[in-house]
């Protein structure tokens, strides 16, 4: 049988259908992840994931989608980490009389978030570096140092007996 439209060769017809480019393009713009397309269009994610890499419109359309959502978190993330203010307002009752008071609310930086963003935008200066350990067979020494060169000289002895 020649292949058509809709079936993959030697498989099961594709349940893909090309509105659900447009679908898919909403709901990552609303902050759905793939996982959440799955849910939606009855599928698994590896589905999804073969959709992606066989129809370039749907593909296309998750990045647009969730273009928007990742710039609304990454401003959020940047905001918990150098701290904000807004306007609020507290709400007073007294003797059945409603009073509205406006103020401004300040939230502190967050550390976490400013680690997070500062290991992603500042890679070199603040990855984690993970230290290579050397032991000296003679002296059982064990020196460690970073990937870049830098030595952290430890004096760690370790004596067996043969026991």
């Amino acid at each position: 049988m020649p292949w058509e439209p809709g079936h993959h060769p030697g498989g099961r017809p594709t349940k893909y259908d090309p509105r659900f480019a447009l679908i898919a393009k909403e709901m990552c713009q609303l902050g759905a992840t793939d996982a959440d397309l799955a849910a939606a269009f009855d599928c698994s994610t590896q589905t999804i994931n073969l959709w992606k890499s066989t129809h370039k419109e749907f593909s296309d359309a998750i990045k647009v989608g969730k273009s928007p959502a990742d710039d609304r978190v990454e401003h959020s993330l940047y905001q918990r980490a150098v701290g904000y203010s807004y306007d609020a307002v507290k709400i007073f009752c007294k003797d059945g009389e409603e009073t509205l008071i406006p103020y401004q609310e300040h939230v502190p930086p967050d550390v976490a978030a400013a680690f997070i963003w500062l290991k992603n935008r500042r890679k070199e200066e603040w990855r984690d570096k993970p230290l290579i350990e050397t032991t000296n067979p003679e002296t059982g020494e064990v020196t460690l140092s970073e990937p870049d060169g830098d030595r952290h000289d430890i004096a760690i002895h370790v004596h067996f007996d043969g026991k």
